[in-house]
């Protein structure tokens, strides 16, 4: 058993989370992941509506009654969604776990406190971590530059970052981008995090709702086939790299505007991927965690997997390095 802060301040019994997807974080698979003992986070944002949202939430509540959560990510836009109504979704469906992400949680976090829900905020770098343990959330996810999706424009990997992070985070914190196994949960834990934030692991599980040949691409591809796009629009991320993604990257690259790549980027061409599992048809995020993916396993089993052999790192072979003579210093 490996036991965290993390785990009681968020109620959970191993420090594992499964981070909101786009498309990904549904019923079906955040069920999985807190049957298992871990956290994991509906996404508010792949439901149309703030109702679908409360349906989703019902339909999660149907297949567990362990803890979730539910991940809002906050994207400054012209037409922005109605965030107001999803948060109000969430308080009003009793979920007391959620994950913000995208820009600060200011706006929303009385009615969480007022609520009292706990909020994990996402953040990629320092200094936006700290302005967000000022502002009052109960732990921090820090990305890393490893991950899938947006990794920030300070291009800082995990190795150097979370214990930057551990200095000045005095809150509960996981560390996400990059891992997939125990290797990564005991590493996490050595660099001062609490626990750790998985995606692109949890999309190849049997209970992640993706086609199968998502899953099996992630088994098959190596930490080489990412390609970070957008980077000249000082929006970088990470996706699969396919025939889409590198046309991207030659547009923008070329000088390029968003006007010139918009079709190609579309959201709708991404979700059309999990969906039909033509895996050109758009893009769809990934990270370089990929490269350490080489089966697809059932949630439980994974989970399991993980704490099982972290704990046997940290007895076995780590303890092993250390001479008994040290110990009684």
């Amino acid at each position: 058993m490996i036991r965290t802060r993390f785990c009681d301040v968020f109620g959970v019994e191993h420090p594992i989370v499964q981070g909101g997807m786009q498309w990904v974080g549904r019923a079906e698979l955040v069920a999985a992941v807190a049957n298992a003992g871990g956290l994991g986070f509906l996404t508010a944002l792949t439901q149309p509506t703030p109702q679908a949202l409360r349906d989703e939430i019902a339909r999660c509540r149907d297949m567990t009654d362990k803890p979730f959560g539910v991940n809002l990510t906050i994207l400054p836009s012209i037409n922005p969604p109605p965030y107001a109504e999803y948060r109000d979704a969430i308080i009003e469906s009793g979920v007391k776990v959620v994950e913000t992400a995208g820009f600060s949680p200011a706006e929303h976090m009385p009615a969480f406190k007022d609520a009292g829900v706990k909020v994990l905020h996402k953040c990629t770098s320092v200094r936006h971590g700290v302005k967000a343990q000022d502002l009052g959330v109960d732990g921090i996810s820090i990305d890393g530059f490893e991950c899938a999706g947006h990794p920030g424009e300070d291009d800082i990997p995990g190795l150097v970052l979370i214990p930057a992070a551990a200095r000045k985070i005095t809150i509960p914190m996981v560390a996400s981008g990059g891992f997939a196994d125990a290797r990564g949960l005991v590493a996490a834990l050595a660099l001062g995090a609490d626990g750790i934030n998985m995606g692109t692991r949890f999309l190849a599980t049997a209970e992640a709702p993706v086609h199968e040949r998502v899953k099996q691409r992630l088994v098959e591809a190596s930490e080489h086939d990412t390609e970070l796009i957008f980077r000249t629009l000082n929006n970088t991320a990470r996706v699969a790299k396919n025939p889409v993604s590198t046309e991207v990257v030659g547009i923008l690259n070329g000088g390029g505007a968003f006007e010139d790549v918009r079709e190609l980027v579309a959201g709708a061409r991404g979700r059309k991927v999990f969906e039909s599992g033509d895996l050109d048809l758009g893009i769809w995020t990934a990270g370089l965690v990929q490269g350490l993916i080489d089966d697809v396993p059932t949630v439980d089993e994974l989970i399991r997997r993980i704490v099982t052999e972290a704990a046997e790192l940290i007895s076995g072979r780590l303890a092993g390095v250390v001479p008994s003579a040290w110990t009684s210093l």
